[in-house]
């Protein structure tokens, strides 16, 4: 089992019920999935080692081998056809899903050069969180030698309850370093240490 997963049952789904006044524990909010895409546009279509090199990188990060992602339609203006790939992603879900919000949490978010917390109001209204990176360095898995372009990800975290503050009481009591003005705007402040402090 993994050890966020564990203390998420142990310690911050009854912290969740008694602060957000769930009655059943079904109620609370919980990670479903998270979603990593990596967007190559023009051109991984027309270089096929920035395809290649998407998918060796996501594989590498998340230990699952990634989907490529074609064009639906074809835009003129972007010179992309009706099929071409345009990028790469993967879906996390049940322990590889832990472990990687293990992971991004107390490695790979800490690496962001010139850091200052993730925006609080990047939900989208039913409670799911993305956010995006400029560059797979931050990965400590990542051999920085290997690295020949330079490739941006987003990442999302979707998760149940369809509320922008339960999920962010979620993903605080995580760990997740959102900027300060994080918790004035969703009205939750993390009382004991987050999760990645207690490991």
């Amino acid at each position: 089992m993994a050890r966020l997963y564990e203390l998420y049952v142990k310690e911050i789904r009854p912290r969740l019920m008694e602060r957000l006044g769930f009655g059943n524990v079904h109620e609370v909010p919980r990670l479903r999935k998270i979603t990593l895409n990596i967007g190559t546009g023009y051109e991984g279509t027309q270089d096929k080692k920035v395809i290649d090199e998407a998918v060796r990188t996501l594989r590498t990060i998340t230990g699952q081998h990634p989907v490529v992602t074609k064009a639906r339609k074809a835009v003129s203006n972007f010179r992309i056809r009706q099929g071409y790939p345009i990028g790469v992603k993967v879906t996390l879900r049940g322990k590889m899903m832990y472990e990687f919000l293990d992971r991004l949490i107390s490695l790979s978010i800490p690496r962001i050069k010139d850091f200052r917390g993730l925006n609080p109001r990047s939900f989208d209204g039913r409670g799911n969180y993305s956010f995006g990176i400029t560059e797979q360095s931050i990965f400590p898995e990542v051999d920085l030698d290997k690295i020949e372009h330079t490739l941006g990800m987003d990442i999302t975290f979707t998760i149940s309850g369809g509320s922008d503050r339960c999920s962010y009481a979620l993903l605080r009591e995580f760990g997740m370093p959102f900027r300060r003005d994080g918790d004035a705007l969703h009205g939750y402040e993390v009382e004991k240490a987050t999760a990645t402090e207690l490991l």
